[in-house]
């Protein structure tokens, strides 16, 4: 991102008795991964863009607890938890965006029985709302005409049934999209679910995401679309293994709107 975007934090807004819109909640791959922090600068400058009056949590922002209790802590789930609500509910937060499907669906689904009521979204699906009011502009730019997969995320597809918003983003795009023989509600998990993604795989005749990356090349894409930070991950490795970055990029929606216009 060429130009600094200044991203406000709750405790400022606090500060001057104003509440955002929305609360950008990063995660914990947006916020230190670096190949992540892309995807959250990417979402920032399209929040910037469509003038959407947001704010971060900063250093309040804690683990969702969701690796924890995918890997069978409740206990450690139910402690991370409980802090984050304890600040969500100091802050009167009532509106939720996060790029990350796993603090989506966390925080949507797993929260409320513990306190913590708000209205959560996808980046996909608040950026297709955006497009719907007609905050934001999607124009095809550099993709268009390029041939897309999109690799569907469990815990957007198949935990909460969110297929459409991240295909709508693309064809707005105006790629040719191109499904892969496993896709929507039979879609294959890149590898990275259920805290696999900070631990090396059980032996076995084939790592998951080599599986998935071979059945995304099969579709001859210019791109493969993510809407994840670990799917992101686990296909990029599968690409590099395939020995083909240099023909296949792995993008999130977010990045290609963001970028679709710089040439």
């Amino acid at each position: 991102m060429s130009e600094s975007i200044k991203v406000p934090t709750m405790a400022e807004y606090m500060a001057q008795g104003k509440q955002p819109e929305v609360l950008f909640w990063v995660g914990c791959a947006g916020s230190f991964d670096d190949r992540a922090k892309k995807i959250s600068k990417a979402f920032v400058k399209l929040l910037h863009n469509a003038k959407v009056d947001f704010a971060v949590l900063g250093t309040e922002e804690s683990c969702t607890g969701d690796p924890a209790k995918r890997a069978g802590n409740e206990f450690l789930f139910q402690m991370q938890a409980m802090m984050n609500i304890q600040v969500l509910n100091g802050y009167e937060i009532k509106k939720i965006v996060t790029a990350c499907p796993h603090c989506f669906n966390t925080l949507k689904n797993e929260y409320p029985e513990l306190g913590g009521n708000y209205e959560v979204m996808h980046h996909t699906q608040f950026l297709k709302s955006l497009l719907n009011e007609g905050r934001l502009k999607v124009a095809g730019g550099k993709f268009k005409g390029k041939r897309i997969t999109f690799h569907d995320p469990c815990y957007l597809g198949r935990a909460n049934n969110e297929y459409e918003a991240p295909r709508e983003l693309l064809e707005k795009l105006e790629v040719e999209l191109v499904e892969m023989k496993r896709c929507k509600s039979r879609g294959l998990c890149c590898g990275a679910g259920g805290a696999q993604m900070f631990k090396e795989p059980e032996k076995g005749d084939k790592d998951i995401n080599i599986e998935r990356t071979e059945e995304a090349i099969e579709t001859q894409p210019e791109v493969i679309a993510a809407g994840c930070p670990f799917c992101n991950t686990m296909l990029t490795d599968g690409v590099k293994a395939k020995e083909k970055e240099t023909e296949v990029a792995v993008m999130d929606i977010a990045e290609m709107i963001a970028n679709a216009e710089d040439l």
